[in-house]
């Protein structure tokens, strides 16, 4: 009986010693490191640029990977049942999750009952139901939006392309992002006196045969913030050639594809700005409570050498970074 009392007091004893290092911060403290988890759509440069974005603003306010906060990352490649088991594991594992993309942050928030949800690189995060409103999300999530000028983009088309009558409109029907702006773009260049031909694909297999049967009948393509159509983007461009029929808008990493020009958000920055929102979440403010935003950084560009192979002046267009 001796025996056991005398191991009861020496675990007793341990148990107190253990719990003074938490209080005091020694050694032995327990407190972690939170814990964010990435999940990027599909595999192309504006995500991923985002997602560098993001990790570079978390890095900047003092959030450095392996050092004060443990990043995870996982990319669906385009995958549904992907996003499914992926959301599942980020989320169980940790204290904060960033989707990139829209079905990635639908993925994440479907699957969320106490996590909060950040996300960057969706166009409408309202009629994606992610948030409320982007004044008061009122749920588990909040982010950014990407949501491209999209009267800027057709004002360019006007400037650069004065003689285009007929545009042709490729987009994913899968994606809710890109609906919402091919309803935006069909609107606007109809006011400006052009007739507009859209055509819904379903994956990057559609591109060619797609792009083909538009540039038969259109002067110019355009093409939103697409995630699947952006992941093909030499396929689009390789055809501008040889049809001489331009293609116009969608994200700036598609201008290095090949598109002609483009206006939209700088995705590294709207990473970061993502990051401001992740770092008040950290901080321990109510997701919430915090405003979803619209990029506060647009880049103007033009491929120069896309231009010259089909023989239109794009000098008129300023470049900015």
């Amino acid at each position: 009986m001796k025996k056991i009392w005398k191991i009861v007091a020496t675990l007793g004893a341990a148990t107190l010693l253990l719990a003074a290092c938490s209080q005091s911060g020694g050694k032995n403290a327990t407190k972690e490191m939170p814990k964010v988890g990435i999940l990027q759509y599909v595999e192309h440069e504006s995500l991923t640029a985002a997602r560098k974005g993001f990790e570079k603003g978390l890095a900047k306010a003092g959030y450095k990977e392996g050092k004060n906060i443990t990043i995870s990352y996982e990319n669906a490649q385009g995958d549904q049942a992907n996003l499914q088991s992926i959301s599942e594991k980020l989320v169980s594992d940790n204290d904060l999750v960033l989707g990139i993309a829209t079905p990635a942050a639908q993925s994440l928030v479907a699957t969320s009952s106490d996590t909060p949800i950040l996300f960057t690189a969706v166009t409408d995060p309202v009629s994606a139901k992610l948030v409320k409103s982007m004044k008061d999300p009122a749920g588990m999530a909040t982010g950014t939006s990407d949501m491209s000028p999209i009267d800027k983009q057709v004002q360019l088309v006007k400037e650069v392309l004065p003689d285009a009558k007929k545009v042709g409109i490729m987009y994913t029907t899968s994606e809710r992002n890109s609906e919402v702006q091919v309803k935006q773009a069909e609107k606007l260049f109809k006011k400006a006196g052009i007739k507009v031909i859209s055509k819904g694909i379903s994956s990057t297999n559609d591109v060619q045969d797609t792009a083909k049967s538009l540039m038969k009948d259109v002067d110019v393509i355009f093409v939103p913030t697409d995630n699947t159509i952006a992941s093909a983007i030499t396929l689009l461009s390789d055809l501008s050639k040889e049809t001489k029929v331009p293609v116009v808008g969608g994200s700036a990493d598609m201008v290095e594809g090949g598109v002609l020009f483009s206006y939209g958000p700088d995705y590294e920055k709207l990473g970061e700005q993502t990051a401001k929102l992740a770092v008040k979440v950290i901080e321990g403010k109510d997701v919430a409570k915090i405003s979803a935003e619209y990029p506060e950084a647009l880049t103007v560009a033009a491929n120069d050498d896309m231009a010259k192979a089909l023989d239109i002046d794009v000098s008129g267009i300023k470049k900015e970074k």
